[in-house]
């Protein structure tokens, strides 16, 4: 088995992240977010995984304040996955975003409400990267599409105070 690598996205990798974006129409297959997400990658902080010398996977981070950010997108060639190439796209992301001081990391996908199998496979991983649901709501993606938030900690450091008592 060979390691992948992970790095930080390069104006050069974007044609290869959309070809991963569109192998995978069961989870993006609405052209205009396809389209949205594409544009999105050249000015989010985004990395790629490169397996075996070419690019399996990528991810990005939309942060929303000094304290929260967001898991964009994140997209791995179907015939690559279980290999942790998404856990290490997120363990990049996530030491970047500890140093900058976010302690908060939330991520969207359709909820369990709606019975899709591949979206429950979807929040079964974003559990086993540590992710908790938050809450359902329609708000974001109207009715046929509800919304999970889901939160990951990533530091605490600056809620508690040395004594461990919250601040």
């Amino acid at each position: 088995m060979t390691a992948s690598t992970i790095r930080r996205l390069e104006p050069r990798d974007i044609p290869d992240c959309e070809r991963v974006l569109r192998s995978l129409p069961e989870w993006f297959g609405i052209e205009s977010a396809n389209q949205q997400y594409i544009r999105d990658l050249e000015t989010l902080p985004a990395y790629v995984a490169e397996w075996e010398g070419r690019l399996v996977g990528f991810l990005a981070i939309n942060q929303q304040t000094s304290d929260a950010a967001e898991l964009h997108i994140i997209a791995v060639l179907a015939e690559i996955r279980g290999k942790g190439i998404g856990q290490s796209l997120l363990d990049a992301a996530e030491t970047d975003l500890r140093a900058q001081g976010v302690s908060l990391l939330q991520v969207k996908t359709l909820g369990p409400s709606n019975p899709d199998d591949g979206y429950r496979q979807t929040r079964e991983s974003y559990e086993m990267m540590g992710f908790l649901p938050l809450e359902e709501t329609t708000a974001f993606w109207g009715p046929d599409n509800p919304t999970l938030v889901m939160v990951k900690v990533l530091r605490i450091d600056n809620w508690v105070g040395s004594d461990g008592w919250p601040i």
